[in-house]
C-alpha cells in the first residue's frame, strides 16, 4: 500500500513538470513581425532548409485561398489546403459565417503537369476534388466536373504561400 502511495505522490508532483507550454497569440505575432524585419534586413539565411530540389517545390506547399459562399450569411470559404511528402494532403475548410465548424479533410494527391490538375482523393467516402494548375505557385478550384466554376475565375484561386508571400511559413 506505502509503495502504492508513494508512486502516486510522485507521479502528482511530477505532473506540472511535462506540462506543455504553449505560445500566446501576442508571442507568435511578435516572432512573426521580428522575422519578417530580419528578411527585409537581408539578415536571415534559409539556405539551410531549403528544398531539395526545384520538384519538390512544385509539388508540396500550403495553398491559400477565399472562396465564395453560396449559403445564407456565409461571406466566403477560407481554404487552406497543405501537399505534403508522399502525395498525402490536408484540406481546412472554414465558412466564414456565424457558427462556423471548421472541416477537416486528408487524403492522397496526384500532380499532373500532363493534365495540368491537381487530383484530391480523400480516406473518407466524398467525392474527389480538382484542381487546375495555373503555376507552381497558384492553382484554381473547380467544380465536381473537373470544369472551371462560373464567374470571375479569380475568385477561385488558392495561392502557395511562399509565392504569395500572405502567410509566414515558419519563424526563427
Amino acid at each position: 500500500m506505502t509503495k502504492k502511495l508513494l508512486f502516486i505522490v510522485v507521479g502528482v508532483l511530477l505532473l506540472p513538470l511535462n506540462a506543455a507550454w504553449a505560445e500566446t497569440d501576442m508571442q507568435i505575432q511578435e516572432k512573426a513581425l521580428k522575422s519578417r524585419e530580419l528578411n527585409k534586413l537581408g539578415a536571415m539565411d534559409h539556405s539551410g532548409h531549403a528544398g531539395s530540389g526545384e520538384a519538390a517545390g512544385k509539388y508540396r506547399g500550403v495553398f491559400y485561398g477565399y472562396l465564395p459562399c453560396k449559403e445564407e450569411n456565409c461571406n466566403g470559404i477560407k481554404m487552406t489546403l497543405s501537399l505534403n511528402p508522399k502525395n498525402n494532403y490536408l484540406l481546412v475548410i472554414q465558412p466564414a459565417k456565424p457558427q462556423n465548424r471548421e472541416s477537416f479533410e486528408k487524403g492522397k494527391y496526384e500532380w499532373s503537369e500532363a493534365t495540368g490538375t491537381v487530383l484530391l482523393t480523400s480516406n473518407k467516402e466524398a467525392p474527389q476534388r480538382r484542381l487546375a494548375i495555373k503555376d507552381e505557385g497558384t492553382l484554381l478550384y473547380l467544380n465536381n466536373g473537373g470544369k472551371p466554376v462560373p464567374g470571375d475565375q479569380d475568385r477561385y484561386l488558392l495561392q502557395r504561400s511562399d509565392k504569395a508571400n500572405n502567410r509566414e511559413m515558419h519563424i526563427h
